[in-house]
């Protein structure tokens, strides 16, 4: 072997590498494909080769004097003394397995798409005594000491491990991850300085399985220079590994170390080499290729390793699925507020597959929680009386539980009874019997969960009182490839679902995440299944999108292996005709959900453009995409880490000038809407009245109106932006007791004009003297893109100046952070009260769906780049309210020109146009004839062009249709072609526009 001072001399070091090597069976590199980093003069390149006949070897190294080296005594080994080749068993020489390239760790492989079987590595793992020196380019004309440092130390690699000095290793792992097959080996040689802990968790975190081969002591080199490792230590708490001599048992820190070397002493380390390999090879590729992509600063909190093997199989193919999600989706999917269509095509699968139940994702209504479910599905029937299981009375509203008016003609009030049953079947009949309930909701217990003659039995004893039925089997489904017997899923295989009966399973069962929450009803009346993914609609907003993606990821993985539709379904047998004295929607739910106006599913086909939707289907930025991330790949994280209070009440103290003390209390929910529907309760409990400005979201009248709340409309102006004048606010105020007075701003839903702080400081004014709760909804704020002459609010200024001698008088906050942070598609509601009697009544309603723990580490994370006014956060806030008001100036242009009158806005996602040119034309497409008017021109668009609008019924306003343009920029301009294009189908080319003919 041929050797130069520019290059590592072979030692124990990689002496103790080659050992390493050698402990492997024969069988693992015959026939590979292997590359060996840091291969220095090639030697165990070569002797690899020879010892165990690998397809091929490439030799890489950094250095390139090393590289030439190499390749001379590759050529000293592969000929003889007569300089012919030396053939081997197969008939192949050294030269035909062996290559040598100059290579910075693996880029020689990635460039040239080669695919590796294995990855060996004997490496630098200290710190440069100088790292600046290691930004030198490496050239042929370097200083022989430069190029021998390359070998003998390793620079800051940008990876949390570089604290430790093994950046370098670290790196060359995450190269391989590209690279290697997923059947492939990696084998480094880790010094144990770090301790061996730090040493295996470099591998486990990353996904890696590992063993160690081979383990011994070796003396530290003299000229190795451990200093950076003694300031190290100095400034943390980590203390490395020496000992004193290769005798010594007892490990010593590196100042120790380092003062005992400084005194003559010799030390040593020890020295082991790992063998590694990927635990779930694809998913775990899909993962680092996300975190390249732009991610690099997620990989510090990357964790991998897992104690128990169900958690990893669990947890890492939905890091994969979830990586590949945010990869694909730049905007946020539009979902319809029933469940993902995907998710509900899965659990449809699920029941086909392993249970033999024909379902759709039409009979699959998704919920954020049971406890949601079970409440919506009572607001929507109101019943008189309700039976319900007493394990799922916890989180009903205590009014229902305390109420004894059982009485039939209390339920034209709307008002509802609850008494709790027994679980056990035969007494919770014999109690159905006696009570004639309208709803009986119940679970039952495992014993009689395994055949279906308990269930058989509910149906018809239900049936014969003319209750409706809710069976929960939350704690009977079992989401395994081997899932035990269930007897209601074992009679939905043979028989059609009746139409008075619904199941109902709540999803708590993971291995990962004990809070994580999602619910599913299954309906087979479509009836029923719309009412109910309406009551979704309206009084949540949408089940959490991440929750669904992960439950639909373990949906995934029982369904992937499956070979689909080989057994023939079985013929069912068709549900028995139910009478129609069954108890139906209540009064105030069915003119509701006759009036409102619902999402419009879409297909491939029809490709419904969504103008209607309070969401925004911007670019999502990959801050916000990183932080989603890095909140699941972490572990173990503390309860401050997800604690947001502080961070909302900078927040709300920097964009509204409003004081959240130590004494308000600030609520969390899935969505603003979820939020605000408690409130509703909470004024309907004191006997309130709400009052609505014309014009506000629809949404949330609709759902005042779907639990039968008392309200009144304060009327507004055009011409005045459609705000709440005083004067008109106290006119309002003084034909009501009990007021509570709705205000969406600064910026206001759906209209998109702003109040100023003198406005809301004199409608405060006016609120306290009539002693009215005032709500401000600042959801839809902080996009505001024309604020010029509109002054920053500072409520907190304003309240000191209003004097009330009201005690009924206070302000809540309702606030979201979608908008707020440009989380296209992740919401985060906040509620901020401070009257304790108000907070008392709304935990009396506790069925409140809450973000789970990673969307608060997501939130407070972005929260504080807000706060610390991140430049590149704060770029792309900008960058959004730019595009927003290039949309607007546009969507006006395009409007007024079509024969719309654009009311304009200056900030949010909306703006509202009266369709002038259009009332009264008449109109016949396929699905549409009739003469228009601000109602039905929502469907005439939608059938004419596929572009969906909120109609006057939705806004309110007389006459005002809603737009909303927070579109992907290729959805926008079709929406602009829409527009167009219906100005042809009704008024023609030469038709008049900005005014009637």
């Amino acid at each position: 072997m041929m050797e130069i001072p520019s290059i590592f001399i072979p030692e124990d070091w990689s002496f103790t590498f080659y050992e390493g090597l050698n402990r492997h069976p024969d069988s693992i590199f015959r026939d590979k494909t292997v590359a060996e980093l840091g291969c220095g003069n090639g030697w165990i390149s070569i002797a690899l080769a020879e010892k165990w006949c690998p397809s091929k070897v490439y030799g890489l190294d950094i250095n390139p004097r090393a590289i030439k080296i190499a390749w001379i005594n590759l050529y000293l080994n592969a000929l003889d003394d007569d300089g012919l080749p030396i053939y081997d068993a197969e008939g192949k020489t050294l030269l035909d397995r062996v290559e040598f390239y100059e290579s910075d760790l693996l880029s020689y492989c990635r460039d040239n798409k080669i695919e590796l079987d294995r990855i060996v590595g004997c490496i630098p793992q200290i710190l440069n005594p100088n790292p600046e020196a290691m930004s030198k380019i490496v050239t042929e004309n370097s200083s022989e000491e430069f190029l021998y440092s390359l070998s003998n130390y390793c620079a800051l690699q940008g990876f949390v491990e570089d604290q430790f000095g093994l950046g370098l290793i670290a790196r060359a792992v995450e190269e391989g991850i590209s690279v290697i097959k997923p059947s492939g080996l990696m084998v480094f040689n880790m010094g144990g300085r770090p301790g061996q802990g730090v040493c295996e968790r470099l591998f486990l975190r990353r996904g890696f399985r590992i063993n160690k081969l081979w383990q011994t002591k070796i003396m530290q080199a003299a000229d190795t220079d451990i200093s950076a490792l003694v300031e190290i230590e100095k400034n943390s708490r980590h203390r490395f590994e020496f000992f004193m001599d290769l005798v010594g048992d007892q490990p010593v820190c590196a100042r120790t170390a380092w003062a005992y070397m400084k005194s003559g002493g010799r030390i040593s380390h020890a020295l082991s080499v790992y063998s590694c390999q990927l635990r779930q090879p694809n998913q775990v590729k899909k993962i680092f290729e996300f975190l390249k992509d732009g991610f690099h600063e997620v990989s510090s909190s990357l964790d991998l390793s897992f104690d128990d093997d169900s958690v990893a199989d669990e947890k890492i193919p939905f890091l994969a699925y979830l990586a590949s999600f945010l990869q694909e989706n730049t905007s946020n999917p539009c979902e319809p507020p029933a469940g993902c269509l995907n998710f509900r095509n899965l659990v449809a699968g699920f029941m086909k597959s392993y249970h033999h139940i024909p379902l759709t994702p039409d009979n699959v209504v998704v919920f954020p929680s049971r406890a949601v479910a079970i409440e919506n599905a009572l607001r929507l029937f109101s019943p008189g009386l309700a039976i319900v299981d007493e394990h799922l009375t916890r989180h009903l509203p205590k009014q229902w539980l305390t109420s004894l008016a059982i009485e039939e003609s209390n339920h034209a009030k709307d008002t509802v009874t609850v008494i709790e049953a027994p679980r056990q079947s035969d007494l919770l009949i014999e109690l159905i019997r006696k009570l004639k309930p309208q709803v009986v909701v119940t679970g039952m217990a495992q014993f009689e969960a395994i055949t279906s003659a308990a269930f058989v039995n509910l149906l018809s004893v239900t049936k014969d009182v003319g209750s409706r039925l809710l069976l929960d089997i939350s704690e009977h489904l079992e989401l395994s490839s081997l899932p035990s017997s269930n007897g209601v899923l074992k009679y939905l295989a043979g028989k059609t679902l009746p139409s008075h009966a619904a199941i109902l399973c709540g999803l708590v069962k993971n291995q990962v995440y004990s809070d994580l929450e999602v619910a599913f009803a299954i309906s087979e009346d479509p009836t029923v299944y719309k009412a109910l993914s309406q009551t979704i609609e309206l009084l949540e907003g949408h089940t959490s999108v991440i929750s669904q993606h992960y439950y639909g990821c373990l949906f995934h993985e029982l369904l992937a292996f499956q070979i689909g539709d080989r057994h023939p379904q079985q013929e069912r047998e068709p549900a028995e005709v139910i009478s129609k004295e069954m108890i139906g929607f209540s009064n105030s739910a069915m003119s509701t959900l006759e009036g409102a106006e619902f999402f419009v599913p879409g297909s491939k086909e029809s490709g419904v453009i969504h103008m209607d939707l309070d969401r925004s289907f911007l670019p999502v930025p990959s801050a916000v995409n990183a932080s989603i991330f890095e909140s699941f790949v972490r572990q173990n994280i503390t309860d401050s880490e997800t604690d947001v209070r502080s961070s909302i009440q900078q927040l709300v103290k920097d964009s509204y000038g409003f004081s959240a003390d130590s004494c308000s209390e600030i609520i969390y929910g899935n969505t603003c809407l979820a939020l605000f529907n408690k409130l509703v309760l909470c004024c309907m409990q004191e006997q309130g009245t709400l009052l609505f400005p014309l014009g506000t979201n629809g949404h949330y009248v609709n759902a005042a109106k779907f639990v039968n709340a008392t309200t009144l409309t304060i009327p507004t102006k055009a011409d005045s932006g459609f705000k709440i004048e005083p004067s008109v606010l106290a006119d309002a105020l003084e034909k009501v007791s009990q007021p509570w007075v709705y205000i969406s701003g600064p910026t206001i839903n759906p209209t998109g004009f702003l109040y100023s702080d003198d406005d809301i400081a004199e409608l405060l004014s006016v609120c306290a003297k009539y002693g009215a709760r005032v709500v401000i909804d600042t959801s839809s704020s902080g996009l505001e893109f024309q604020a010029a002459g509109c002054s920053q609010w500072n409520l907190e200024k304003c309240l000191s100046n209003v004097k009330s001698s009201k005690p009924s008088f206070s302000v809540v906050l309702l606030g979201e952070l979608s908008f707020e942070l440009t989380t296209a598609g992740l919401d985060f509601g906040f509620l901020i009260m401070s009257d304790s009697s108000l907070v008392d009544t709304f935990y009396s309603f506790p069925s409140l769906s809450r973000p789970h723990s990673t969307l608060k580490y997501t939130f407070r994370k972005l929260l504080g780049l807000k706060n610390q006014k991140d430049q590149h956060f704060s770029d792309l806030i900008v960058e959004q309210k730019e595009t927003l008001k290039n949309r607007a100036n546009q969507l006006i242009k395009t409007l007024e020109s079509c024969g719309w009158d654009a009311a304009g806005c200056h900030g949010g996602i909306s703006m509202l146009a009266k369709p002038t040119a259009y009332i009264g034309k008449s109109l016949k497409v396929d699905g549409f004839e009739g003469k228009l008017d601000s109602h039905n021109i929502r469907e005439a668009l939608l059938k004419s062009t596929g572009l969906c609008i909120s109609s006057s019924a939705w806004t309110g306003v007389p006459d005002y249709c809603r737009f909303s343009f927070a579109l992907d920029s290729g959805e926008f301009d079709r929406a602009m072609e829409c527009i167009t294009r219906f100005k042809e189908l009704v008024l023609g080319g030469s038709a008049k526009v900005n005014g009637s003919n």
